[in-house]
């Protein structure tokens, strides 16, 4: 396995298509931009494959398809597309089928759809697969489980995986909720022993995975890393505005919201603001009174975080163009907010406020919580809540993995 280091000055990497370019002298330099500077040295005379999709582009809005199209010494030969494809043109947890693409002429293979692993076939001819997306910092969020699978496959076809580094939108340093307690739990939303918030970038991930014996036989591994990156820092203090990675993810402050209501997304009869300009950053329902919600969350005095009385009607989804009411979620200080905890102090909210046992309800109308206890990692959290356990309780029972977790990671840390 091999990393490099570029001393050049930091440059910005995006402009948002929603956002203008924040201002500041300091920018960090991404993977596919240090690639450049080295002339793209490390792939000259290789047949490559990509993954990626529209957040893999650097700081000219260019995408790195195109990029190492144009790329002196580059063979650009296919292109492989995670949840929501190449483009991100489909749905969440929609099938996607192989297919060419029309722009370019390659093409390309779904890792979404009848296979999530690249096969034998899908590989054959490439001399290395570069791996370049932008992901949320999230266990459950399916491309870090497409990178494994793809290093997986790499590693048992003698191809060279590289990685492009990105930045880690919840920062470097936040590590939270529970581990994967066995195998059972083990699925694409879960698919590594990592707690829910992990605190990596993905070379750093990537360096775990090969390392820790989780993909057999380990593949040769690249990473290029990035410039100016410090584990401190929030989405915001890179100076870097945001592309979305997906549908649901639309801005920088995105990923917070997803971890904070993206367990409780998971259960039925709650909105978490999927389905109108607001995702993941709600907890409503018919019939909440939003003013006593409101007053109960903040009446937990929880860091960096305020709730505040909102009502909407979805477009789609849950309620669909029903009127409901309950929180909008406001980070005040998103360094200190307990993100992960925000699901079950919404939980415990609810029932308090409505009378509204989330859980009960399901299990009388016969709704099975499979995707709850995978994304989880765990069916420790949902037992431990049908049996009465406070959320400040369940928060306090991660604190050993977590904390086994932040020593195991130690030796893979780049920055």
């Amino acid at each position: 396995m091999k990393f490099f280091t570029n001393p050049a000055l930091p440059v910005a990497f995006l402009l948002s298509a929603c956002v203008a370019a924040q201002a500041g002298s300091a920018r960090v330099q991404l993977g596919n931009e240090v690639l450049a500077e080295h002339r793209f040295k490390e792939l000259a005379g290789k047949r490559i494959g990509l993954i990626t999709n529209p957040s893999g582009v650097n700081h000219n809005l260019e995408s790195t398809i195109d990029v190492l199209r144009a790329a002196p010494g580059v063979k650009l030969v296919a292109l492989f597309g995670p949840e929501h494809g190449v483009y991100g043109d489909v749905w969440a947890g929609d099938n996607i089928e192989s297919a060419t693409d029309p722009r370019t002429g390659l093409p390309v293979h779904s890792l979404f759809g009848k296979t999530r692993k690249p096969t034998p076939e899908m590989l054959k001819g490439l001399d290395a697969l570069v791996y370049d997306l932008q992901d949320t910092g999230c266990r459950s969020y399916t491309f870090i489980s497409t990178m494994g699978v793809a290093m997986a496959a790499c590693g048992e076809a003698g191809i060279e995986f590289i990685v492009l580094d990105r930045p880690n939108p919840l920062g470097g340093e936040r590590i939270e909720g529970p581990l994967v307690a066995n195998e059972n739990f083990r699925s694409f939303v879960s698919r590594w022993d990592v707690p829910y918030v992990y605190g990596l970038t993905c070379g750093e991930l990537a360096r775990m995975i090969n390392a820790e014996g989780w993909i057999k036989p380990p593949c040769k591994l690249t990473v290029i890393p990035l410039a100016g990156w410090k584990r401190a820092m929030g989405w915001r203090d890179t100076g870097l505005p945001w592309v979305p990675t997906s549908p649901h993810v639309p801005n920088e402050e995105s990923p917070l919201f997803q971890v904070a209501t993206g367990m409780l997304g998971e259960i039925s009869g709650v909105s978490t603001g999927i389905g109108y300009p607001l995702p993941f950053q709600c907890v409503a329902a018919p019939d909440v009174d939003k003013q006593k919600l409101a007053a109960v969350l903040n009446g937990y005095s929880l860091p960096g975080v305020r709730f505040v009385p909102v009502s909407y009607k979805p477009y789609y989804f849950a309620f669909s163009n029903q009127p409901i009411t309950g929180v909008q979620i406001y980070f005040t200080d998103p360094r200190k907010a307990p993100l992960t905890g925000i699901n079950f102090y919404a939980m415990e909210a609810l029932k308090k406020v409505a009378g509204r046992d989330l859980f009960e309800e399901a299990v009388k109308a016969k709704k099975k919580f499979d995707m709850f206890d995978k994304v989880n990692g765990t069916d420790a959290t949902r037992l431990a809540l049908q049996g009465g356990k406070s959320a400040a309780e369940i928060v306090a029972s991660w604190q050993a993995g977590e904390k086994r977790f932040r020593e195991q990671r130690r030796k893979y840390l780049l920055y």
